[in-house]
């Protein structure tokens, strides 16, 4: 048989390769001849062992793991009867198993050193694989995982994440006693001071100083996590008027020095116009600085910016912020020019905008604001939006952002302040264990008895997981990140002292993600959760989640919190374990990738209102973090039709964004739709359809992946889960 198989073989080292039938032939041939002539295989037995391997790795749908293929040598001499030749593979199999868990890292390293290992190549769609900073983090990561799972987690939570059954998020951090996301304390850092490397940053005296300091402490903050970060522009609103009476002190003392009246309206008029060109280079600051910064991870911070006008007194304070989220919008409306000189989208700063009573209808006092807004979310694809009115209904009257892209804070268990509100700013996400639901349906074979057995199993498993999170931060000391812990990101506390009772009491959260919720109705039901008749399984498969936490919750004084989990290389990874453990079930198994959290399937044709109004029922029982979103066509030319979709978003959903596309092909100049096709290998690539140009290097395509944009290109898995969206609207 010759070698025409073309199902790729995952190698240990994460590369994906071409299946070799010539390395069957060698490695029986070399077992065969360490055995005695007389037990030894001929020729034809060791080709046809080669045959039958090679036919069942052309017959199966996804890439193979090399282990698979060895054990498929090993049964088929069994088959043969070449007892002796099966004993001397299994030793040989046996020893350089040894010689690999000796240094479990050192293949890792060195295949992403060389570009060749695809799951490191596009884990995450903001990270260049390619840049020595981004290879260095990735190397500290190997490390660290090689240890998590050898020495610092239990063999159980190991297994577990190894075949699909939960994911540990993040291990490459685990090590360093890192946490997740955060909800920077902007306010008390520039009204009360920090420090930074160890040099004292005073109250800012100016507008401008406080967006210079601000990127500073994001850049700080990055580097001393690994999840998203979220600040508001409230806290830099104060400064405006700081600048605006500094301004106005120089406008006076410039018009005495000339000679000039001192006419009010003409000093306001001077100052206000110079304000304006402060806040704009303000603003340019963050924008510039937040993208061009390159924190000891190789990305930008992954930041998330938070405009909401009533999280400031009425009047010149609000009316100043209000001038700030206008500069913040235009600015991100024109975006940034790359290398080439094109104006191009940013991955970030993120964007969200609160839709409020002042806000939301035309002539209300911001509506030009909305307005705005839609015109940018058009373009660029943000800001994404929070109903003030429907969060206000979920989160006891409070509106507040979201640590990163969509981790938020619980109010059941918050913190308080002193004037009887919730804490939120300065608090933090400790880690995510996520579940697999699909494996949970598919192990249970459809028997719902079983279903609710497994699940709970599968939740304590989890809960383990999180615990072994929960426990590696206890007796970290604030000295390790000064920034969060002793300067006013997260807390104050003193040089020596542990951040141990910031683990517990509400102040921060530790999230049970969850996935694959449409799949899970699919196996065990046969119908989509949009389906009547399987709505009301996945609405109690998702109380259940909530029900475990509180009990948890009640149980330890640590804030567990249900999460819609934003899988970018997990998606793959779930599908692939599911096909191995499964084999190929239609509507389940059949994709390399599964749903994200309680998402409507991205095949599934359902109009825009309806998916926002149906999710947002499950979106009430993901606490803990959720994002819906619609994907639209390109909606430059149709504004009113994006401010009918934020309409409905605030009178029905918490927290959702519109999906459209931007993209630019360096090539020709294309600037429409980028495509997804198959090339001769079976592989999904990105080709412009104007010149037909594959270079990912001269394309530039932005994708809304997991509540944030991706910039960078995607796995196999999150590229086929693109391709197969359908538009809402």
């Amino acid at each position: 048989m010759e070698d025409t198989v073309t199902t790729n073989v995952i190698k240990r080292n994460g590369e994906e390769v071409h299946f070799d039938r010539a390395k069957i032939v060698n490695a029986i041939t070399k077992a065969n001849g360490n055995v005695e002539r007389i037990h030894q295989m001929n020729p034809y037995q060791i080709e046809a062992i080669a045959d039958t391997i090679a036919e069942q790795v052309q017959e199966t749908p996804h890439a193979v793991n090399v282990e698979d293929i060895q054990d498929m040598v090993e049964t088929s001499i069994m088959e043969m009867r070449g007892y002796e030749v099966a004993q001397k593979y299994v030793r040989y199999r046996y020893r350089r198993e040894l010689k690999r868990k000796s240094n479990t890292t050192d293949n890792g390293i060195l295949a992403l050193l060389d570009h060749i290992n695809e799951e490191v190549n596009q884990e995450n769609s903001n990270k260049n694989p390619v840049i020595n900073s981004t290879q260095r983090d990735y190397m500290a990561g190997e490390v660290s995982k090689d240890l998590s799972k050898r020495v610092l987690l239990p063999e159980e939570i190991v297994r577990a994440h190894e075949e699909g059954i939960i994911h540990f998020h993040d291990t490459d951090y685990f090590a360093q006693k890192e946490h997740n996301c955060d909800l920077i304390n902007l306010e008390d850092m520039l009204q009360n001071g920090t420090v930074i490397s160890e040099t004292m940053i005073e109250k800012p005296h100016s507008f401008f100083t406080a967006c210079n300091v601000t990127t500073q402490i994001v850049a700080q903050v990055a580097s001393n996590q690994y999840g998203g970060q979220s600040f508001t522009l409230a806290h830099l609103a104060p400064f405006v008027d700081i600048s605006r009476q500094k301004l106005r002190k120089n406008v006076i003392a410039e018009r005495t020095e000339c000679g000039e009246a001192l006419d009010e309206d003409i000093i306001n008029r001077v100052t206000e116009r110079r304000l304006r060109e402060e806040v704009k280079s303000g603003i340019q600051t963050i924008q510039y600085q937040l993208i061009t910064l390159m924190t000891c991870n190789g990305q930008a911070p992954f930041v998330t910016v938070f405009m909401y006008l009533d999280e400031v007194p009425e009047g010149r304070t609000r009316d100043d912020l209000a001038m700030i989220i206008e500069e913040v919008m235009l600015q991100r409306m024109q975006g940034v020019k790359n290398e080439k000189g094109v104006w191009i989208t940013p991955a970030f700063p993120k964007l969200i905008y609160v839709l409020d009573e002042d806000n939301i209808t035309e002539g209300s006092k911001y509506w030009h604001l909305t307005e705005l807004a839609a015109k940018c979310t058009a373009k660029r694809m943000v800001p994404d939006y929070i109903s003030a009115k429907i969060m206000k209904e979920l989160k006891k009257g409070e509106v507040y952002p979201c640590m990163g892209c969509r981790s938020f804070l619980t109010v059941e268990d918050s913190q308080m302040l002193p004037n009887g509100r919730h804490k939120f700013y300065g608090r933090f996400n400790q880690g995510v264990v996520t579940i697999n639901l699909v494996d949970v349906a598919c192990s249970s074979e459809g028997d719902m008895d079983r279903f609710w057995q497994i699940l709970d199993e599968r939740l304590e498993l989890c809960h383990r997981a999180l615990r072994c999170r929960h426990e590696r931060l206890l007796g970290t000391i604030s000295d390790v990140a000064p920034i969060l812990w002793q300067n006013g990101a997260l807390a104050r506390l003193k040089k020596g002292e542990t951040i141990d009772k910031l683990l517990y009491n509400g102040y921060s959260t530790i999230s049970l993600g969850y996935a694959g919720l449409y799949e899970m109705c699919m196996r065990m039901l046969g119908k989509s959760h949009t389906d009547p008749e399987a709505k009301p399984f996945a609405l109690k498969v998702m109380q259940r989640l909530n029900d475990k936490c509180k009990e948890w919750r009640e149980a330890e004084n640590i804030s567990y919190s249900v999460y819609g989990t934003p899988m970018e290389s997990t998606t793959y990874k779930f599908a692939k374990c599911l096909q191995k453990r499964f084999g190929i079930i239609p509507g389940v198994t059949d994709k390399n990738y599964i749903t994200n959290s309680y998402h409507v399937h991205v095949s599934e044709k359902i109009d825009a209102f309806s998916k926002l109004k149906f999710e947002a029922e499950f979106q009430k029982l993901s606490p803990g973090g959720a994002i819906s979103y619609i994907e639209v066509p390109n909606m430059q030319t149709n504004i009113p039709a994006v401010l009918s979709v934020m309409q409905f978003i605030y009178n029905n959903i918490m927290y959702a964004e519109l999906n459209t596309k931007s993209d630019f092909c360096e090539k020709c100049g294309y600037d429409g739709e980028i495509k997804i096709v198959e090339d001769e290998a079976g592989k999904l690539v990105w080709e412009c359809p104007n010149c037909g140009n594959r270079d990912q290097n001269k394309l530039f395509v932005a994708r809304r992946t997991c509540g944030y944009i991706g910039t960078q290109f995607w796995n196999q898995g999150r590229t086929q889960e693109i391709r197969d969206r359908v538009l809402h609207l």
